[in-house]
């Protein structure tokens, strides 16, 4: 018996001969035309315009501009942020100058340093013996008192200075030598010795005020007037330090007798204008008299104040060792 050949169905066969140009017209699989762009493969193609304006923007150096020349290579925007940078120099110098010049005169504080190595010798030999000095008063020069260096009259603000410094030094010297020193210990040292001047210059200033007493003495006197007194306390600190208790009251004792004379001859012509620089009489007011007096004595006990501690310094006694026997005759056995 003949076989049969299978059966097609025929729509069968004609899907599968359509089904190439189904494909071809979609353009699957076919070289059919496209209807939509592929864009499934851009980022690997390349970066696009955005991504690259981000990259470049991640890649710009600090301090330049993201479009354009970088700053430092525009003469244009160089000469503008420099005259802006003067400008503002400028104000602010004015506006320093302005407001130092209003509280403190750098011109009238050159003056104060206006010193040599002549006028130092010769101020010091003035402040440790007055008593042989004659004339006291202050020379003037067109209106205006000669410099310190020119007349040994003038006061200044380089010994006070320096004596205020050496002053802090020798304390912690002392210290040391008592085997207390601390670099808390100086530095408490320094800010008391200025706040005690502070205080003491404030003070002055303030009967000034409440005497009514329009003097020529200014600030800057005053300070330097207060400082001259840090000499004899260097003297005394280290007389008492190394000589014992009578070498500093001894020189304690002279000291403040030099500094008294020296500052009523001084003062008296600036607080009385109508005193004589021949002699020693001071015509004026009671209450300049009395003012006068009061910055002649203070001194001193400022200086007592500052110095009696330090220079006569006792270090506690050690505790008395332990007898070796025992009350009742007993040996006391020996610390390990």
């Amino acid at each position: 018996m003949a076989q049969q050949p299978p059966y097609e169905d025929p729509y069968v066969h004609q899907r599968q001969q359509a089904a190439p140009g189904v494909q071809q017209q979609y353009g699957q699989y076919g070289q059919g035309p496209q209807l939509f762009e592929d864009t499934s493969g851009a980022g690997q193609a390349g970066p696009g315009p955005y991504q690259q304006q981000q990259q470049q923007q991640q890649q710009q150096p600090f301090g330049q501009p993201m479009f354009g020349q970088p700053l430092l290579d525009n003469p244009v925007a160089m000469n503008m942020a420099m005259q802006y940078g003067g400008s503002l120099a400028n104000t602010g110098k004015e506006y320093v100058d302005k407001n130092i010049n209003r509280w403190l005169s750098v011109e009238q504080l050159k003056y104060y340093f206006s010193v040599d190595t002549s006028y130092v010798g010769r101020k010091l030999a003035l402040l440790l013996f007055p008593f042989t000095h004659t004339n006291w008063s202050v020379h003037y020069s067109k209106s205006e008192r000669a410099p310190p260096r020119v007349d040994v009259n003038a006061p200044d603000l380089y010994i006070p200075c320096m004596g205020f410094v050496t002053f802090v030094l020798t304390i912690g010297f002392i210290l040391g030598t008592q085997n207390r020193f601390t670099p808390e210990a100086l530095g408490v040292a320094a800010s008391s010795t200025l706040v005690w001047l502070i205080v003491e210059v404030l003070a002055y200033m303030f009967c000034l005020y409440l005497f009514g007493v329009n003097s020529e003495a200014s600030t800057f006197d005053l300070v330097a007037f207060c400082g001259y007194k840090y000499v004899g306390m260097i003297i005394c600190t280290l007389a008492g330090a190394s000589l014992g208790s009578l070498a500093y009251y001894i020189s304690f004792a002279y000291c403040s007798v030099t500094l008294g004379y020296f500052l009523v001859r001084t003062l008296r012509l600036l607080l009385l204008p109508q005193a004589s620089s021949d002699d020693g009489i001071a015509h004026g007011s009671k209450r300049r008299n009395y003012l006068l007096l009061m910055i002649a004595v203070l001194q001193p006990i400022i200086m007592f104040w500052m110095t009696a501690s330090l220079a006569m310094y006792a270090p506690a006694a050690a505790p008395a060792p332990a007898p070796a026997v025992m009350p009742g005759g007993i040996p006391r056995d020996p610390i390990p």
